[in-house]
């Protein structure tokens, strides 16, 4: 018989807990958040960012982090749910901003021609309405995009938001994409899949991003990075994830990791 793969373990690369990941979904899973957050904090991530995806779910998953301040919340209906959204939900999320200072972006919102999930008039009426309230809020936006770049860009563009803070989540496009963003004022935030030897259009792009406008981000519970790839993400495995942006960059894996963590609390207004 052969031997049990044995996986590094995240806790290895010694990070000091500076780190930052800008996006995860913790709420609503089949996840412990505390346990997870624990795990974290022990291979150096302080910061997290949970995604609530729509107002019913942060309303009834907020008190989980109560007692974490290192927890900041963004909150959005994501671009699958645009067939059932309504403007309730709109009115829903405007008050939870009103209210709750850990809210620092209107996010995940965008476009998704990748899935049928819901129509794409819908998806473009709702990511139109979600971004009006950013601005209405004076909120910064995370995007989620995936296969409907161009028309992502039309609607941002159409709105104002050159020069705004803007998040591009879960970035996975190749060079010419790092130019169409940076040179729009925004930042961009790479996920685990940068760590796959197939990503060679994204592990060529993350060697341009400008340094202090590159993010971290796990996505858990999708998308772990290599070596864990397969199993479900979480915030412990950033470091893989930075360790190889690190490399390709040609950076120190340690200076990269602050900076990064750091790039992700001034970008959502956290204390450094």
């Amino acid at each position: 018989m052969g031997r049990k793969k044995v996986r590094e373990l995240p806790e290895s690369l010694g990070l000091a807990c500076v780190g930052a990941d800008s996006h995860a979904h913790l709420d609503g899973r089949d996840l412990d958040p505390l346990a997870v957050l624990a795990r974290a904090r022990a291979c150096g991530v302080r910061t997290v960012g949970n995604v609530f995806l729509g107002p019913d779910a942060y309303l009834s998953s907020r008190e989980v982090f109560e007692n974490d301040p290192d927890v900041f919340f963004l909150l959005g209906v994501h671009p699958h749910e645009a067939g059932t959204m309504a403007e309730a939900d709109l009115q829903a999320m405007a008050a939870a901003f009103g209210a709750d200072a850990r809210l620092k972006a209107v996010g995940e919102v965008g476009l998704d021609y990748y899935y049928d999930f819901s129509p794409r008039d819908a998806q473009q009426f709702w990511f139109r309405r979600q971004l009006e309230l950013a601005l209405e809020l004076n909120q910064r936006v995370v995007i989620h995009c995936r296969d409907a770049e161009e028309d992502c860009l039309d609607i941002l563009d159409e709105l104002g938001f050159c020069g705004r803070p803007v998040l591009w989540h879960c970035f996975g496009l190749g060079p010419d994409w790092v130019k169409e963003l940076v040179v729009r004022g925004w930042h961009l935030s790479v996920p685990g899949t940068v760590t796959y030897a197939k990503s060679e259009a994204l592990r060529h792009a993350v060697r341009l991003i400008p340094a202090d406008r590159l993010l971290l981000e796990t996505d858990a519970p999708y998308l772990a990075p290599e070596p864990y790839r397969g199993k479900t993400n979480e915030p412990a495995l950033l470091g893989f994830t930075a360790r190889e942006i690190a490399r390709l960059r040609g950076e120190d894996l340690a200076g990269f990791w602050a900076r990064a963590g750091g790039n992700t609390r001034r970008f959502f207004g956290l204390s450094l």
